[in-house]
C-alpha cells in the first residue's frame, strides 16, 4: 500500500507514466489528468505514440486533438506530440524561417534520413515537453501539471535516457544547451516523477521490477511509487470464506429463485476468491521487488468509457491515485 509519507501526486509538475503494454498506462494517464483538472489544476496530457487514445477516454466523440492540442473538459487539455511537427517548430524558432523549414521537412528523402537517425524523436519530443512546462501566461505557468503517456516498458527507459546520452556526446553549442535544460527537468525530483504502471500478474510483475531497477541504474529520474492497476476486490467477507463449500453442499436441483444452480455459484465464488488472492500475491511481490509502495487501483467491471450521465468512470480511480478519499 502507499506510504503516508509520499509527496502528493499532484504536487509534481511533470508525471511520466510508463509500464508494460496492456497494463493500462494510458488509462492511468487519463485518470490522473481528469482528477487533477477536477481539483482545479490546469492540465496538459501528452501522448507520444502513433495512436491518440486519451481524448476518447476522457471525452468520447471529441475527435483528434493533433499537435495543436484541444481542451477536453474545463482546464484539461490534450495533445499528441508528432516529432516532425515538433522539429519543424523548434527549427523554425531557432532559424527564424519556419516556412523554409516546413518545406525541407516535407521532402520524403529528408524524412527517410531522419527516420534512420536514432534518438532525435525522443529528444525533440522531450524538448516539447520542456517547452510546455516553461510556458507562462501573465507571469504564471500555463499548465500546473503535465502528464506524459510515455512509451511502454523498455522503450520508456530509452526515451528518458536520450538527453543524458546527448549531453555526454555533445561538447558545446545550442544542442547541448537545450538538451541540458531538458535533462535538468527530468532529473529534478521536485518537478518530475516517473510513475510505473503494472498489473498484479506474473509477467507484468517481473517487467515492472526490471523497469524500476533499470530506471535506478540508468536514469536520474525520481521514482517513489508504483501503480498496480485493475485489482480485484475480495468477493466476500473473511467470515464467509467457507461460502463455496456451503454452496456445494446444497442439492444441485435446489430452486434458488432464478439464480444459477448452487454448483455454478460455488464455481464463481471460488474463481473470484482465487483471482483476488492472485492479485494480492503479485501486488506484494511488486512492492518487495521494487522496494516501493504501491497505489492499488480497483478493477472497474463496467469499463472506463464515459456515459451521458453520472460521474466519469475514471473518477473511481482518483481516491487510490491521489490518496485524498475523494
Amino acid at each position: 500500500m502507499a506510504s503516508a509519507t509520499l509527496r502528493p501526486l499532484l504536487d509534481h509538475r511533470l508525471i511520466v507514466v510508463t509500464g508494460k503494454g496492456g497494463t493500462g498506462k494510458t488509462t492511468v494517464s487519463a485518470a490522473i489528468a481528469l482528477a487533477a483538472a477536477q481539483r482545479g489544476r490546469r492540465v496538459m496530457v501528452i501522448e507520444v505514440g502513433r495512436d491518440t487514445l486519451i481524448p476518447d477516454l476522457i471525452a468520447p466523440g471529441h475527435g483528434p486533438v493533433g499537435y495543436a492540442g484541444s481542451e477536453l473538459s474545463p482546464g484539461l487539455h490534450a495533445m499528441r506530440v508528432d516529432p516532425f511537427e515538433a522539429l519543424a517548430e523548434y527549427l523554425g524558432i531557432q532559424l527564424g524561417v519556419p516556412t523554409l523549414v516546413k518545406k525541407v521537412l516535407g521532402f520524403e528523402g529528408f524524412r527517410q534520413l531522419m527516420d534512420a537517425s536514432p534518438g532525435w524523436r525522443e529528444l525533440i519530443t522531450l524538448g516539447k515537453v520542456w517547452h510546455l512546462e516553461q510556458m507562462q501566461e501573465d507571469g504564471v505557468p500555463r499548465f500546473d501539471l503535465l502528464v506524459v503517456d510515455a512509451p511502454a516498458t523498455g522503450h520508456g527507459v530509452t526515451f528518458l535516457d536520450v538527453p543524458r546520452v546527448v549531453v555526454s556526446a555533445v561538447r558545446a553549442g545550442p544542442l547541448r544547451e537545450h538538451t541540458e535544460r531538458v535533462e535538468a527537468l527530468i532529473e529534478d525530483p521536485t518537478r518530475t516523477l516517473l510513475l510505473p504502471v503494472a498489473l498484479a500478474e506474473e509477467l507484468p510483475t517481473r517487467e515492472t521490477v526490471e523497469l524500476v531497477e533499470e530506471a535506478r541504474s540508468r536514469l536520474s529520474i525520481h521514482v517513489d511509487r508504483v501503480v498496480i492497476n485493475a485489482m480485484h476486490p475480495a468477493p466476500f467477507r473473511e467470515d464467509l470464506s467457507a461460502l463455496p463449500a456451503w454452496l456445494r453442499a446444497i442439492p444441485p436441483d435446489t430452486d434458488l429463485g432464478g439464480l444459477p444452480d448452487p454448483n455454478t455459484l460455488a464455481f464463481c465464488a471460488e474463481h473470484l476468491a482465487a483471482r483476488h488472492a492472485l492479485n494480492e500475491r503479485y501486488a506484494d511481490e511488486i512492492e518487495r521487488g521494487t522496494k516501493l509502495p504501491s497505489l492499488r487501483l480497483p478493477y472497474l467491471p463496467a469499463g472506463t468509457r464515459a456515459g451521458t450521465r453520472g460521474p466519469h468512470p475514471l473518477a473511481a480511480l482518483a481516491p487510490a491515485l491521489l490518496g485524498d478519499g475523494a
